[in-house]
């Protein structure tokens, strides 16, 4: 069932991917290419305040083309831990700092195309500590009950794989 690689082009270096075509032998021995979206790999966390609700929040996505509601994620820097970077990305975005970060698992986001993993994590114990946003970045953030968030789920208004995944997970874990 495994593909053999016989040729990769580079053909775009961006900020967070790259993009490359591989032209690839199949099992039956035919030869067709691939795009392969080339991605460090990201976090997202669903963060729990003192109350028990979840910080979610509120941004703009580009390629959605409207305001999406979502839990707290952000890309690896190269070389950095999923754990670090989870840290780092609930303090940047949030303003809290998790006491206690426990990992989910993980999902792959859309494997026909791309190589992007992102690492879920579930955070609790915070306490304020804001780091300051990325330049591109206005966020809203939002405290919702997880029952609540889990029927925005139902709804359609919390749309994004890792949002999901990410409450599904936690929901079960939860017993919800």
């Amino acid at each position: 069932m495994e593909e053999t690689t016989l040729h990769s082009e580079r053909i775009f270096d961006g900020r967070v991917f790259k993009l490359d075509l591989l032209d690839v032998r199949l099992p039956d021995g035919n030869q067709v290419r691939r795009e392969i979206i080339r991605h460090p790999g990201a976090v997202a966390i669903v963060a729990f305040d003192r109350a028990g609700d979840v910080l979610l929040v509120r941004q703009f996505r580009s390629a959605a083309g409207k305001v999406l509601l979502e839990i707290p994620a952000g890309t690896l820097n190269p070389g950095e831990a999923p754990l670090v970077c989870a840290e780092r990305e609930l303090q940047e975005e949030t303003g809290y700092r998790p006491g206690k970060l426990d990992a989910l698992g993980g999902i792959y986001t859309a494997p026909g195309y791309t190589t992007e993993f992102i690492y879920l994590f579930q955070a609790s114990d915070l306490s304020a500590s804001r780091l300051e946003h990325d330049d591109d970045e206005f966020i809203e953030v939002e405290r919702r009950p997880l029952a609540e968030a889990l029927a925005l789920i139902e709804s359609g208004e919390i749309a994004d794989a890792k949002s999901v995944a990410g409450l599904m997970r936690v929901a079960r874990r939860l017993g919800v």
